[in-house]
Order: structure tokens, then C-alpha cells, then sequence
């Protein structure tokens, strides 16, 4: 098959929002083209900090019909996928570092008619997908530490998308490779270079003077790239 232009899609992340601006720095998002909402779920286990739980889920999707993109940063995510399915979450993505029966949670995701997803720490290696991959809508490579948003992206994960890329496209799968921390213009062409598809980007977009601007700059820095990867 021939290979497709392809476009990178922008996820904000709601996580270094104003959250006494929400509803106006989404709908800012929402009209300057961005493709899913990203939503960092933290229980102060997995990772050392809190955010937010279903609630904020279901605010969210109450103010805007784009995609939302969950990112579940907590322990024991089975017992809060049903909620999260409720608020209105599409994309649900659980980390391979927390669930001990991987491929019982991504059934328990279909069965609840979201997208699973998995994510990968940085010091995760790609070869415990191995299994799970051809059963996942996308892959969340992690370039910095979870917890906290605002930290200095890892150069290592650049390398670590490329091979990534060359084991989807090996085996012939349509997996989404997103990448969540530390993104902005300075390193959004090397990643989709490397393979990305889906760039999560928080501090970058909400933190700008212009959401607007901040989006289409980080969506020209990843120019359009030839690839077999998939459209949404």
C-alpha cells in the first residue's frame, strides 16, 4: 500500500490550565483546531501528585465535543474505568507499570466501548508491548517522569518512538504512537519524525500568551510527514 500524508494531531492537556478559565481556555482550544483533549488523571500513588478525577471528566465533556484522551496515572485502574467510561471518556490509557493483568483491562475497555490505549514510563522498555500491542489503539510513550506537568523533556525517547515506529509498521498494525511530556516547537518535529502521531502538550499551549498561536506553531513544527501511520 502506499504510503499516506499524514497530519500530527494536538492534544491539549487540561493539566496546566486555569482551571478558573476552563471552560474558556477549552473552548480557546477547541477553536483553534486542536484534535483531542488530554486529561492527566494523578491519585498520589502511581505518582506523587493529585489532580482531578471523574467530575472534571464530565465538566469537560460537557463543554466541548472533541475527543477526550484520559490518561489514567493511578493505581488499580479497573475499579474507575466504568467511571470515567461515564463521564465521557473515549480514549482510556492505563499504564503497563500498574496493571497486573494487562490484557483483562484492555477487554474491560472495549467492553465498555472506549479506545484502550498503554503507557510506557521512560525507563519502561518497548519489549513488554510485545504481547499487547496488536489489542491497543495507541501507545503513550512517557518523555519525562509522571506526576507533574512543566518538566524538561528526555532526548532519549526520540529513539525510543523511532523503534517503536519500526515495530508497528513490522507487524503490520495500525497503532497510534502519542507522546506526552515536555513537548513544545523545539522538539515536535524530531518526534514526529521519529513516528509520533498524537503530541500532548500542556504547559506549552495554555501557559502561552496566545493558545491560538501556541497551536498552530506546535502543529507547523510538526509538519506533515510520509508514513503509514493511521488516520484517527
Amino acid at each position: 500500500m502506499a504510503s499516506k500524508s499524514t497530519s500530527v494531531l494536538i492534544a491539549p492537556s487540561i493539566l496546566a490550565a486555569d482551571f478558573g478559565k476552563l471552560a474558556e481556555q477549552i473552548s480557546a482550544v477547541e477553536k483553534a483546531g486542536a484534535d483531542l483533549i488530554h486529561l492527566d488523571i494523578m491519585d498520589g500513588h502511581f505518582v506523587p501528585n493529585i489532580s482531578f478525577g471523574p467530575a472534571i471528566v464530565r465538566t469537560v465533556h460537557s463543554l466541548t465535543p472533541l475527543t477526550l484522551d484520559t490518561h489514567l496515572m493511578i493505581e488499580n485502574p479497573d475499579l474507575y474505568l466504568e467511571d470515567f467510561q461515564k463521564a465521557g471518556t473515549t480514549h482510556v490509557t492505563v499504564h503497563m507499570e500498574v496493571c497486573r493483568h494487562l490484557q483483562g483491562t484492555v477487554s474491560m475497555i472495549r467492553q465498555l466501548g472506549m479506545k484502550p490505549g498503554v503507557c510506557l514510563n521512560p525507563a519502561t522498555p518497548l519489549s513488554t508491548l510485545e504481547d499487547i500491542l496488536p489489542e491497543i489503539e495507541l501507545v503513550l510513550v512517557m518523555s519525562v517522569n509522571p506526576g507533574f506537568g512543566g518538566q524538561k523533556f528526555l532526548p532519549h525517547s526520540i529513539e525510543k518512538i523511532r523503534e517503536l515506529r519500526k515495530i508497528i509498521s513490522s507487524r503490520g498494525l495500525r497503532t497510534k504512537i502519542e507522546v506526552d511530556g515536555g513537548i513544545d516547537v523545539h522538539n515536535a518535529r524530531l518526534l514526529v519524525d521519529a513516528g509520533a502521531d498524537i503530541l500532548v502538550s500542556g504547559t506549552a499551549i495554555f501557559r502561552s500568551n496566545n493558545i491560538a498561536k501556541a497551536i498552530s506553531d506546535l502543529r507547523s513544527a510538526g509538519t506533515d510527514r510520509s508514513s503509514s501511520s493511521p488516520q484517527q
